[in-house]
């Protein structure tokens, strides 16, 4: 896996990454303290409420930003978005009221939505082989893992010397150190769409494109799957270690980086594993995994007991979350690659913008062993919508008829002397059809 760092760029990407997520783990933990600080008990309701004004950004900004993005050259627009992020952060220790933490995170993860798709559509580019690519999602994996175990340790690290004011500016270095690393190498352009022109066009292509294909559709119900676990882990650790369990900042730490170890250990058995099995198989598993983690966790009262199944959790959220990108390329040409990068990004926060506000309001109305089978139950009716929706036999390459297709469609176009009927990548309603041989 780690041979692939040898790419220059992709090695300075990598990078990047690992220190802009490095520096978002401590604001993350940062951000529920500050919650806390700021709301006491009700702290679940402030960062379920934080975290969906940020998945409302992310649903809103990401399909825009990547139909504008193709006037912008690559590695301009992410290191302008690394610079904003930073300097927004640096308003975060000076936030003394709630409403001010809305508006910060608002501005902050507009950013964000517009730089992660941008980001994850360059790697395949500079990737193109499919062996590689894959090593290269495992190896992202694991850095989002890395920043779920090493920012905990680390943040418990600073709050012993210092207040979780000083967690923000480890985001801050971080923004700044991936700005640096980006534009320290030359990024490949992609393809240009010949037929989005308009902006318009460009920000529905990816929607389309996921309407039209049935592993696409499935994918949306393992984002639902995905978000309501995760929620439960982001918005409640901090309710359940201090508030219930009357433990420390440190020991919400150490919660947060079980999680981490769990999907950092999945990352790594993945690879071997996805030669194995197809990538349906993997991550519909990875959800029952979610969904007996959830289940699981109903009689926690110890963080003894609560570390297991949170690492349990970090193993099913890696499962599911690591073949995306490999489904997205299976799913896409090189010319509607942004636009369908930007539409996961959209579509799957989606899946958390209704995620974070039922696991932190329910959460605060209802109780946390409530909380947890309502997110079961939901993420159940989820795993069997995904399980419906993709195909078990599910080949990338598919004979189909253009005969209700409008004329000026690019698809009888481009086939008008091959007798209507034709084999080419599965993207049902794909812009730039390619056809074999």
């Amino acid at each position: 896996m780690l041979e692939i760092l040898k790419h220059r760029t992709y090695r300075h990407l990598f990078f990047a990454q690992v220190v802009a997520l490095l520096g978002t783990g401590l604001a993350t933990v940062a951000l529920s303290l500050l919650a806390f600080d700021l709301a006491g008990g009700e702290a679940g309701q402030v960062l379920g409420t934080a975290m969906a004004i940020k998945m409302v950004a992310y649903v809103l900004i990401a399909p825009l930003a990547s139909a504008l993005a193709q006037n912008v050259p690559r590695r301009v627009l992410l290191v302008s978005l690394d610079l904003v992020r930073a300097a927004t952060a640096l308003a975060l220790p000076f936030v003394t009221e709630i409403w001010e933490v809305y508006v910060v995170i608002a501005v902050l993860q507009s950013a964000s939505a517009a730089f992660t798709p941008t980001f994850q559509s360059t790697i395949p580019d500079t990737l193109p082989d499919e062996d590689d690519y894959t090593k290269a999602l495992s190896l992202s994996r694991l850095a989002y893992d890395l920043e779920n175990l090493i920012s905990p340790a680390l943040a418990a690290l600073i709050l012993f010397f210092s207040s979780w004011q000083a967690l923000f500016s480890g985001t801050v270095i971080g923004f700044i150190t991936s700005a640096l690393l980006v534009v320290s190498v030359a990024l490949p352009s992609g393809a240009r769409s010949a037929n989005c022109r308009g902006v318009y066009d460009r920000t529905r292509a990816g929607f389309r494109i996921f309407a039209a294909t049935p592993r696409l559709r499935g994918l949306m119900a393992l984002n639902l799957v995905v978000s309501l676990a995760g929620a439960m882990v982001i918005v409640n650790t901090v309710v359940l270690v201090q508030g219930q369990f009357g433990l420390t900042d440190q020991h919400t730490a150490m919660a947060f980086a079980a999680f981490g170890g769990g999907s950092m250990l999945a990352a790594l058995v993945l690879p071997a594993l996805l030669k194995r099995w197809q990538d349906r198989r993997v991550m519909l598993n990875g959800g029952v995994i979610l969904v007996f983690g959830l289940v699981l966790a109903v009689p926690a009262t110890s963080l003894g007991w609560l570390m297991p199944v949170w690492a349990l959790l970090g193993v099913g959220f890696s499962t599911v979350q690591t073949p995306i990108g490999r489904v997205l390329i299976r799913s896409s040409h090189a010319e509607d690659r942004l636009a369908l990068f930007a539409a996961q990004f959209s579509l799957s926060h989606a899946g958390w913008l209704f995620a974070y506000p039922v696991a932190g309001w329910l959460g605060s109305i209802a109780g946390m062993s409530a909380t947890l089978l309502v997110l079961a139950g939901f993420s159940v009716a989820g795993l069997l919508l995904a399980a419906k929706l993709w195909p078990s036999d599910d080949p990338v390459e598919r004979l189909h008829s253009h005969e209700n297709l409008p004329g000026d469609h690019p698809h009888v176009a481009e086939s008008a002397n091959s007798g209507g009927r034709h084999t080419h990548i599965y993207v049902i309603d794909s812009l730039h059809p390619r056809w074999p041989g």
